[in-house]
């Protein structure tokens, strides 16, 4: 049995598989945060491992491979696999480990226990994922987190808008998880106006999500 995830000040380590691991103590994810990305800054590897040792949690940043891992239960590990489709999303990754461990990536993106299923094109693994949130406010709560990292909301208040200035080869799964969840909640797409970037997507505005949305803001 995984043992229980305790947030608040902890220790992690650091490493990069050249011995030379790093120990931090700190107070908060805010701490471990900064202390990472120092950690980040200087070096240039292929993995980049954060280990909770006292909850038997882990997670490993794989960027050459455009992939992360997380592991729970160092006494019977058990990984799982995300594709990272933008670059920016590593970080990110490691924040919300700091916050709430393995747990605090469950809504991150879609996980696999096989590496080899993130060969998967990137709008077979975003459709999948929309598949598996079936209620309401699951899948309001997972628009409003696609369109807090990439989203506003119109200068008319009609429309929300996703994947702002962004071409149709970027964030593909992500996309393709929008698409099935706004059409799950009958949410109306609407064409984009002339001179928005390909890969936007503008949908009309819904008081069931504004709620939600407004806490992403």
């Amino acid at each position: 049995m995984a043992r229980p995830y305790h947030p608040g000040p902890k220790q992690f380590v650091f490493a990069v598989g050249d011995g030379n691991d790093q120990r931090v103590s700190v107070a908060d994810a805010q701490e471990a945060y900064v202390a990472f990305s120092a950690f980040l800054r200087d070096r240039d590897a292929d993995t980049y491992t954060i280990n909770d040792e006292p909850s038997g949690q882990s997670l490993v940043l794989m960027p050459g491979q455009g992939v992360i891992s997380r592991t729970r239960d160092a006494d019977r590990p058990r990984s799982q696999y995300l594709r990272i489709d933008r670059p920016h999303g590593y970080l990110p990754s490691a924040m919300l480990f700091f916050e709430n461990g393995h747990a605090g990536l469950d809504r991150f993106g879609q996980w696999f226990s096989d590496l080899a299923d993130l060969d998967a094109p990137p709008e077979t693994r975003g459709a999948a994922r929309a598949a598996t949130i079936t209620t309401e406010a699951a899948a309001i709560e997972e628009v409003a987190r696609i369109w807090a990292d990439s989203g506003y909301v119109d200068p008319s208040d009609q429309y929300y808008v996703f994947f702002d200035s962004q071409e149709v080869d970027e964030d593909r799964a992500e996309r393709a998880a929008l698409l099935k969840l706004i059409e799950f909640l009958g949410i109306e797409r609407v064409d984009a106006p002339e001179g928005a970037a390909g890969g936007e997507v503008w949908a009309r505005t819904d008081p069931r999500l504004d709620a939600e949305i407004e806490l992403w803001s």
